[in-house]
């Protein structure tokens, strides 16, 4: 690895574990709570502790100014909900036009098993080897998804991120196959450092206590969007989230360390 990715990809972690927060939902879904006034969003999960965020590179703008020295992510590809199919993601830039708008990494999303899977492979494999030319690295978002496919089946996303690795991403997000001794086996599928996704809004303790289970099965941390930009609390949750990443800690200490309530 040369010089400049290395400093880039500490730019996105810490000590090689990851809190990024993906807001790049307002060309996915438009400007729901959380991204509406990003900018106020931005510096509260930041002075919390998240590593980096994550947008479209619309929004660089309005990321710069409030991020508190954290990493910046541009997303380089997607969809809408309101389109004839979300899972159809298009690219939306290039990495030169990532590092015009100040980026440290760019990250793809693939749906591996879906019908878009052979134009997002290669679209991806084009992608990485035009940031290798940058030294400027990728952040794959791989999921398990398509017909008959069980979006939390280990082997899926076992398949998943080793085929973002042999694709040439440096890190590679995914989801949580339920618990720890089944996500150690998607964590040994490939030598990159992996990372879940937030999966759907719960409890502040359930969200917690996944984020353990993932870190306990050797993930790398997380890229988690709703669960922490939708929060009431965004940097309170963002600190709990840092809090089991980066300090080792249980649900319960994290949730006590944040302010947070314990769920009845």
């Amino acid at each position: 690895m040369d010089a400049g990715k290395a400093a880039r990809l500490e730019r996105i972690g810490t000590g090689g574990r990851h809190l990024i927060v993906p807001m790049d939902h307002g060309i996915t879904m438009g400007p729901v709570k959380g991204l509406k006034d990003i900018e106020s969003t931005i510096d509260g999960i930041t002075a919390g502790g998240a590593d980096a965020v994550l947008t479209q590179k619309g929004i660089a703008s309005r990321v710069h100014p409030h991020k508190n020295g954290a990493g910046y992510i541009v997303h380089l590809n997607g969809s809408t909900t309101i389109g004839p199919d979300e899972e159809d993601k298009r690219l939306t830039g290039t990495v030169e036009d990532a590092i015009r708008a100040g980026a440290d990494a760019v990250s793809f999303h693939i749906n591996v098993g879906s019908e878009h899977e052979p134009d997002q492979l290669s679209q991806l494999g084009e992608l990485t080897a035009e940031a290798d030319r940058y030294g400027m690295p990728v952040l794959a978002m791989a999921y398990a998804r398509g017909p008959g496919i069980d979006e939390s089946d280990s082997e899926a996303l076992g398949h998943a991120v080793r085929l973002a690795e042999e694709l040439g991403a440096d890190v590679i997000k995914t989801g949580y196959s339920g618990d720890a001794e089944s996500f150690q086996h998607v964590v040994e599928a490939t030598a990159k450092p992996v990372v879940i996704a937030g999966g759907s809004k719960g409890t502040d303790e359930e969200t917690l206590e996944m984020v353990r289970g993932a870190m306990d099965g050797g993930a790398a941390g997380v890229s988690m969007g709703r669960s922490i930009f939708q929060h009431d609390e965004p940097e309170a949750i963002t600190s709990a989230v840092a809090a089991v990443i980066h300090d080792d800690a249980d649900a319960g200490e994290a949730l006590k360390t944040a302010g947070l309530a314990v769920e009845a």
